[in-house]
């Protein structure tokens, strides 16, 4: 008797039996990508105030950049984020959010948009924890192309 696709099915069950623990309802979404938005919202504005709201200034930053990663801190980030580049606009599509009790992730494509038109794009992952009641991010990685899809 073959055994590996029994072990395949038992592997497969497994996983669709812990799903649940990371299933979450559309408010738990949504209270998790507030903090993502705002930041996105800071962001446009130029507002660092705003940003560092959203943030836990301590967290990691590492943002993959022509095969080089830059990392610094959340606390850096928003501190380099200043008016003078035109407006921008950072849009994700397409969230994949896991919550699993007080930590969650946030999964998806983006664009950055300067003065209105693509920069690049990429995929964002960012990590969220809740404290006090309160979802803020603890991380954020990106990756950067220039060849993005027409949307």
């Amino acid at each position: 008797m073959n055994r590996k696709p029994f072990k395949a099915l038992v592997v497969l069950l497994a996983g669709l039996a812990a799903a649940p623990a990371f299933a979450a309802t559309q408010a738990d979404e949504g209270a998790v990508l507030a903090p993502v938005h705002a930041m996105f919202a800071g962001m446009a504005k130029y507002d660092q105030a705003a940003m560092r709201a959203t943030v836990q200034p301590e967290g990691s930053v590492a943002l993959l950049r022509d095969g080089q990663v830059k990392r610094m801190t959340l606390g850096e980030f928003v501190d380099h984020v200043k008016p003078g580049k035109g407006s921008i606009e950072e849009r994700i599509h397409d969230p994949l959010v896991r919550i699993d009790g007080d930590l969650a992730m946030v999964w998806a494509p983006y664009e950055f948009l300067v003065d209105g038109k693509v920069h690049h794009c990429g995929s964002d992952l960012i990590h969220l924890v809740r404290t006090q009641g309160k979802w803020v991010i603890a991380g954020i990685a990106d990756n950067s192309r220039t060849d993005c899809p027409a949307r």
